[in-house]
């Protein structure tokens, strides 16, 4: 797992964040925030494209880092993408969202009612910043590299004026989030309890597998790579 810096104080999500349901399921320490986002390999960036009525909504698969440390309130929240893509117009200075999940088991109930998932889910909210700053956005792009694999930025060549040219940084504060989760077993109805029939969970987690090198890398799987594999579980029973 990516090492992050733990960003002090409580979760106090705004009135556009806060839980209008399950209220219990919702985290009140910012560290759960910090884990959560340090553990996701892919988030989802909800934004609006295109005017008046044909305006819609687009959600997109994004690859992210934080800085806790960064310049936005609350630390900033990093993802990149290419000049060319479409949406990026729609997201200059303007309001976005995005969300984070792990899902960490399946929950068999007695009834289908009672089936449900246990889960660690973060939404921010926040203006999209698009980063201007060279020394900012030489730190985003190499801490999103090391999101995938922590140390590696630092065994890679810079990155070429064209590569630069290429791509757009974003920034998104964290200041604007909430944190909501379950764990546990099903909660069946006595009746169903009574009744008999199998409950229980179904535990998930992601699991690497062994590194596979490409045709042209030397026999031996880097350390960092090595070390990130480990880290997910690579050989583990």
């Amino acid at each position: 797992m990516p090492t992050q810096t733990t960003s002090p104080g409580p979760l106090s999500p705004t009135p556009r964040t806060t839980l209008t349901r399950s209220r219990h399921r919702a985290a009140t320490d910012r560290a759960e925030l910090d884990a959560l986002l340090s553990e996701v390999l892919v988030a989802h960036l909800g934004i609006t494209v295109g005017e008046g009525e044909d305006a819609h909504p687009v959600v997109l698969p994004v690859a992210i880092a934080v800085d806790h440390d960064g310049p936005d309130e609350g630390g900033s929240l990093y993802l990149h993408a290419s000049v060319a893509a479409g949406w990026i117009s729609s997201v200059r200075d303007r309001t976005v969202c995005l969300t984070a999940t792990l899902l960490d088991g399946l929950v068999a109930a007695r009834s289908g009612f009672h089936h449900s998932m246990n889960y660690r889910s973060a939404v921010v909210i926040g203006r999209c910043r698009v980063v201007e700053d060279a020394d900012e956005r030489a730190r985003a792009l190499d801490l999103v590299v090391d999101h995938m694999v922590p140390g590696r930025a630092a065994t890679l060549r810079p990155p070429t004026r064209k590569e630069l040219a290429a791509t757009v940084v974003l920034a998104l504060p964290l200041a604007e989030a909430s944190v909501k989760r379950r764990s546990g077993g099903p909660v069946d109805e006595p009746e169903d309890v009574e009744a008999g029939g199998w409950a229980g969970v179904v535990p998930l987690r992601t699991v690497a597998g062994a590194p596979e090198p490409d045709a042209w890398s030397p026999a031996e799987v880097p350390p960092d790579v090595a070390a990130r594999a480990a880290a997910l579980g690579h050989g583990q029973g």
